[in-house]
């Protein structure tokens, strides 16, 4: 299972950006995918995380201005950023919960990360 993840990039404060992740692979469901986000020094944290079944958990810090969605047809998940803030500055990392077979137990996968750049 591979995780592509696009769409970072530098925006001022403000503005909007959507980053998107695909999977691909071969796989027999992914169950909830997410994005986390890190700035060197710190750890990762949770951003946003979206169920098969659509529930979803937003940190605080974002709630209001970041929204998770999932494409089930295309394996996908975005996370539009809008009314960005400096502190939001991090590489963004995508997270899926993937069965590979039936039966067996869960395999979480992530992707390359992706940096996002926002200049005050």
């Amino acid at each position: 299972v591979q995780l592509q993840a696009s769409g970072g990039g530098l925006v001022q404060a403000g503005g909007s950006l959507r980053v998107s992740c695909a999977a691909s692979g071969s796989f027999f469901s992914i169950n909830a995918m997410g994005w986390y986000r890190q700035v060197p020094g710190n750890q990762r944290e949770l951003v946003a995380i979206m169920s098969t079944g659509g529930r979803t958990d937003i940190v605080d810090s974002v709630k209001g201005r970041f929204t998770i969605s999932r494409d089930y047809a295309k394996n996908t998940v975005y996370l539009q950023m809008d009314s960005l803030k400096p502190e939001d500055t991090a590489v963004y990392y995508c997270n899926a919960d993937v069965t590979p077979r039936a039966g067996l137990p869960i395999r979480v996968y992530w992707g390359q990360g992706t940096l996002v750049t926002v200049s005050s």
